[in-house]
């Protein structure tokens, strides 16, 4: 049996702010924004290429044994891409405020590219969400 993540839960306060800055701000795919039981909306956008998608809830219960999460408390959903200058440009050219391509060297962070695995920026959603997008060698489905 596979046990496949496919939806990350992304707590937000404002749901048509965060569609917008999620569809518009990062082009993901919006593939749900319903009312899905009385006073339960979800919206699920997904990055493209992504076999799995992000979800905001409003009106929504924890699950049982689970702990809600503050909007702007999630940090490190990390995404890949091929080319990270690309989708830095991609996403300036959106209006998302990202920053500069770093990676790790001798000294710690340090700007610019670095080798293989080793260049990545990072980006917030309105509510102060935390993502960070690191450039890899190939597509995934060629790893």
């Amino acid at each position: 049996m596979n046990w496949t993540l496919e939806v990350i839960p992304v707590p937000v306060t404002d749901l048509d702010r965060a569609k917008e800055f999620y569809g518009e701000g990062c082009g993901f795919t919006i593939d749900l924004d319903d009312e899905v039981a009385p006073g339960v909306r979800i919206i699920q956008a997904t990055p493209p290429g992504s076999r799995c998608s992000i979800a905001m809830l409003s009106g929504m219960p924890p699950m049982p044994g689970t702990k809600a999460m503050s909007p702007g408390g999630l940090h490190g959903l990390q995404l890949c891409v091929t080319d990270i200058e690309a989708a830095r440009a991609e996403l300036l050219g959106r209006g998302v405020d990202v920053s500069p391509v770093r990676h790790v060297g001798a000294s710690g962070w340090e700007d610019g590219k670095g080798g293989a695995w080793n260049s990545f920026m990072t980006f917030a959603d309105p509510d102060g969400n935390g993502w960070v997008v690191q450039e890899a060698p190939s597509e995934l489905s060629e790893r």
